[in-house]
């Protein structure tokens, strides 16, 4: 018989007061709207922990028992609605005078509700299955309320928690995450054991299992280590080996034959010259039975009935592969579905004459909806990681060009590893003797930026080699911003937030995208170089003198994309053998140590004032070591530095 919900109706008592709780009644509590992604099981659990760690401290509950029971429970209630809804989710956790928790998880799509698992054809896999029997077992009551466009579904923990888990299996999971990577899942994964061990484990072990396996998988962007990790979790704990196999999406419907005989003998698609699905990863107990027990796989890859059903089908024993003990055994295949796109197939294999218990069969089922969903972000965060890349090599020179009598060195490093840049840079022939030189930093990152970018570059070479002189080409491009790129990023903006991204800026109107850019003019004469310069809002440039000596070389103007009509200066100097002028983006002079920014005190050209008699290459690689080392974690900007010294 199905899990039975304690009450299940149509409208809350009073409204904003969910049906299980009586309107005056004083609560401790906490809230939270959720992505509808793989993140979202994840923050619940974090939230909740934090929440109960306050509430310990102001003594008003005994964690105990009741931690590990809430975080397992919320962790199955929104993974559930992730799944099932697709939609945001609505986190919400009372802490009641009796010191009982109330966990309520609310979606926007009342219709997909839970249903009891007799209700199901045998063939497919209940909407919230054993994830709802989890909480069952754990809470002391559970219900669903329906309202206008959205479904509560809630539970009540006792103050005390469920019985302690006893034995080797109440491991510290909060601890074993903190080692990390594959030693996480060693520890979540100890010996085999079967029958009445696996029992004892599945009480309450399962719980934590299930809750720890899918933060360590959420936190995973690369889909071969997910994987990996799925094979370590699941192997020696929950069966004797496992195999992984992904699809390659651009391939249609895995599993798809070509034609009507190709049916008959379970043909594949093949893409770019290989076959799919893809054997991905294979575990055994025993390393040296691995290549053996891939050959075999490889040659029996799984074959999914029509139709999107993650439930276990069994799947043909490699008796040949398994040694004289793995003769005899049961294996089955669990598809990885996410958002009705199916993404590979999940086998394991118990050896042995008992074949797979039930409860197993079902822990599995509910740990491969986690894993599909890892894998699942994992190729949306490498899809965007391949577009932005793109995107970023479009946005930038494919090469610097190399003027006579100049040396130049550049440093370039985006703060997000592939994703588009705010910061760009140019240095490029403008004809008649002429070169010019651009660094920029446009407001903000991401796709609008990359937009105000794509359009400002292409401006600059056109309106350079049309002859128009440094001051002339910053009022046309002042005006251009204001009008087409504004436009263009905004609609960019739209359409990321329409696809259910983040807009770096916010506000209902129009946002105006301000460009800060030092853009230059050269031209050689003898003895040197003249330089034609103006910065707009941007970092002024320094010149470094054979000496040591440093100075400023512009004087400061408004950002371009501010003011209408806005006129613009340059200033012309000349750079004699051995002098560098240093150009940089904020990220070097607003680089953080504490309160203190890296340009505090003239830091920029006392750092500068050292490189005297070294090469362009090594002024620039000296200056970006020193601002590393300064503020010591991680960039929080983009960094971008252009040196042009004269021989």
């Amino acid at each position: 018989m199905g899990v039975i919900p304690t009450q299940r109706e149509t409208v809350a008592r009073l409204r904003g007061v969910p049906a299980h709780r009586s309107a005056g009644e004083r609560t401790e509590e906490v809230r939270a709207v959720l992505p509808g992604s793989p993140l979202g099981p994840g923050s619940a659990r974090a939230l909740l922990r934090a929440a109960l760690t306050r509430w310990s401290d102001l003594g008003l509950v005994d964690p105990g028992r009741l931690a590990d029971d809430a975080v397992a429970a919320v962790s199955e209630l929104v993974t559930n609605a992730v799944v099932h809804a697709g939609t945001e989710v609505e986190l919400s956790c009372h802490l009641e005078d009796t010191g009982a928790l109330v966990i309520e998880v609310t979606d926007h799509h009342p219709s997909r509700g839970p249903r009891e698992n007799g209700a199901d054809p045998p063939s497919e896999t209940p909407e919230y299955g054993r994830g709802l029997r989890l909480v069952a077992t754990l809470a002391e009551s559970w219900g669903v309320t329906y309202r206008a466009g959205a479904k509560t579904v809630w539970a009540r923990l006792p103050a005390g928690g469920g019985p302690a888990a006893t034995g080797p299996e109440a491991y510290d999971g909060q601890r074993a995450l903190d080692d990390g990577g594959l030693r996480v899942a060693e520890a979540m994964a100890p010996e085999p054991q079967r029958a009445e061990q696996d029992r004892d484990w599945l009480d309450r072990g399962a719980l934590s299992f299930l809750a720890e396996a899918s933060d360590l998988l959420a936190g995973q962007l690369d889909e071969s280590l997910v994987a990996a990790l799925t094979g370590q979790l699941i192997v020696p704990r929950l069966a004797d080996w496992c195999a992984v196999w992904l699809e390659d999406e651009s391939a249609g419907r895995w599993g798809s034959p070509r034609s009507g005989a190709a049916e008959a003998t379970g043909a594949w698609h093949d893409v770019g010259g290989a076959t799919w699905p893809r054997l991905a990863r294979v575990w055994h107990t025993s390393e040296n039975r691995v290549e053996d027990l891939r050959r075999a796989l490889e040659k029996e890859p799984p074959r999914p009935r029509a139709g999107l059903c993650s439930g276990p089908e069994p799947y043909p024993w490699p008796r040949g592969a398994l040694g004289p003990q793995g003769t005899d055994g049961t294996a089955l295949a669990y598809r990885l579905i996410v958002g009705g796109r199916p993404l590979g197939t999940l086998v394991i294999g118990r050896c042995g004459l008992l074949g797979i218990p039930d409860a197993i069969t079902g822990l599995v089922e509910d740990f491969s909806r986690r894993v599909a969903l890892a894998i699942g972000a994992a190729r949306r965060y490498a899809h965007q990681a391949t577009i932005s890349a793109v995107l970023q090599r479009g946005l930038l020179p494919g090469a610097v060009a190399e003027i006579p009598g100049l040396r130049s060195a550049l440093v370039y490093e985006p703060c997000e590893k592939g994703g588009p840049s705010g910061d760009f840079y140019d240095l490029f022939p403008a004809g008649d003797g002429r070169w010019c030189f651009a660094v920029g930093d446009v407001q903000g990152k991401g796709p609008e930026a990359a937009v105000v970018i794509g359009l400002a570059r292409p401006w600059l070479r056109l309106l350079a080699r049309e002859g128009y002189r440094v001051a002339d080409v910053l009022d046309r491009l002042n005006q251009l911003l204001l009008d087409d790129a504004t436009e263009a990023a905004d609609a960019a903006a739209r359409a990321l937030v329409a696809a259910g991204g983040r807009s770096v800026t916010s506000g209902d109107g129009p946002q105006t995208r301000f460009l800060s850019l030092l853009y230059g003019e050269l031209s050689l004469f003898d003895g040197g170089v003249r330089c034609t310069l103006a910065s707009a809002g941007h970092p002024l440039p320094l010149i470094l003198g054979p000496d040591g000596h440093v100075s400023t070389a512009a004087h400061p103007q408004t950002l371009l994309g501010v003011i209408e009509d806005a006129t613009y200066t340059s200033e012309t100097v000349e750079l004699r053998s051995g002098d560098s002028l240093l150009c940089v983006t904020d990220g070097v002079t607003e680089r953080r140590s504490g309160s203190r920014q890296f340009d505090d005190g003239d830091g920029l050209a006392r750092a500068l004032s050292g490189c005297a008699g070294l090469s362009a290459e090594l002024i620039a690689e000296r200056i970006r070591r020193l601002v590393h080392e300064f503020g010591g974690g991680a960039p929080e900007d983009d960094l971008a530095l252009l040196v042009l010294q004269a021989e």
